[in-house]
């Protein structure tokens, strides 16, 4: 194999779960350097360390597949950048794993992710991988998706109630991880049996969540772009039904839903703003008094800062009224000044009509100069 082709198999393999492989023809490209985007770090102290003593232990951050992290220390007399494959610690032998931090930053990242261990409580790095390590490590890379087809299989014939999503060999190709989701408890002992006897490896089932699943297993969303959990979101965060209500979406399960069954990420993110912008409006319990009748609220328009109203008599008949009126309405009314009407203020009207013969709503928008 060319030197050429060995290196573009390579960038394959260290892509492999990411969101995409570098751009070989641009060595500029800061994902080239790491060849994951979805796992890269930004290092803002990349060029400074600290002076530390050699024999004093150093940490460095090491990816794996898909969103798998970890921290390992190693002695200052070794010298590891970002980018540089090691052979590091595992339960037992070795695995292979790729760099994505090293100095003075894996503290700070360190305490990001709330890892309080000191260096000696580590796993270490036992060295820069040599070429018969990144051999064997790609060898067992090619093995994944063909265990994953096989155990998926012996799961099927054993009738147990589980979904595999994933596989992932250690560096050594001594054990692998199967990650799977499941609704209730698996009693999986006699499939660990059949893979142990079958691969000739050590086996570790690791349940996963739905959102997780979804992360490693990819696709298109909604949006046409691609899964935020698999292209570059690492950490999840808890979506509640009551982000929805602010941002005042329709309560339609299959519309906010995601592929993995959970409520959208992407329902956070306009969240803060919507909430920073609501905090400028009147309570929606105000009741507007006029001497055409008393109105009440109907619905809001958080973008251009309007609050809809109507009359109690006149439920069809919509207003919306600048939220500055509303303010001034309903301080005019605790000093009991009672407007004509509320058309006086009314930006827009809206008007609805019912037919008769149906159940088709149409609505009329007159605006006001």
């Amino acid at each position: 194999m060319t030197d050429d082709k060995a290196e573009k198999s390579l960038a394959s393999f260290q892509a492999r779960g990411c969101s995409r492989a570098p751009n070989t023809y641009d060595s500029n490209d800061k994902v080239f350097e790491h060849r994951c985007c979805k796992l890269d770090e930004n290092n803002w102290l990349k060029g400074y360390n600290s002076p530390k003593p050699k024999e004093e232990l150093q940490i460095v951050e090491v990816r794996f597949k898909n969103d798998r992290k970890d921290f390992y220390s190693f002695t200052g007399e070794t010298t590891l950048n970002e980018g540089d494959f090691v052979a590091v610690e595992a339960a037992s032998g070795h695995d292979i794993g790729i760099i994505t931090l090293v100095g003075d930053i894996v503290a700070v990242q360190m305490k990001r992710k709330k890892v309080n261990l000191k260096p000696e409580e580590l796993k270490k790095v036992y060295r820069q991988a040599r070429v018969a390590d990144v051999e064997k490590w790609m060898s067992a890379v090619e093995l994944e998706d063909s265990t994953l087809y096989k155990t998926r299989e012996i799961s099927y014939d054993l009738k147990l109630d589980m979904k595999l999503n994933d596989v992932e060999f250690q560096g050594d190709k001594t054990k692998a991880i199967f990650y799977y989701t499941a609704e209730d408890r698996v009693d999986f002992r006699e499939l660990i049996k059949r893979l142990a006897e079958g691969f000739h490896i050590r086996v570790e089932m690791r349940q996963i969540g739905m959102r997780q699943e979804a992360a490693k297993l990819g696709g298109i969303g909604s949006c046409g772009r691609e899964l935020c959990c698999a292209s570059w979101m690492a950490e999840f965060q808890s979506v509640t039904t009551g982000v929805t209500r602010v941002q005042q979406l329709s309560p339609n399960p299959q519309k906010l839903a995601g592929q993995c069954g959970k409520l959208k990420c992407c329902l956070n993110y306009e969240y803060h703003a919507y909430a920073d912008a609501f905090q400028h409006f009147p309570d929606e319990r105000t009741v507007l008094k006029t001497k055409k009748g008393e109105a009440v609220f109907q619905k809001s328009d958080v973008f251009k800062g309007l609050m809809w109203y109507a009359y109690t008599n006149e439920r069809s008949n919509l207003m919306a009224i600048p939220i500055e009126k509303v303010k001034e309405i309903s301080e005019g009314n605790a000093k009991g000044i009672i407007p004509e009407k509320l058309e006086d203020f009314a930006f827009m009207k809206e008007q609805q009509i019912e037919y008769s013969g149906n159940n088709n709503m149409e609505g009329e928008l007159n605006r006001f100069d």
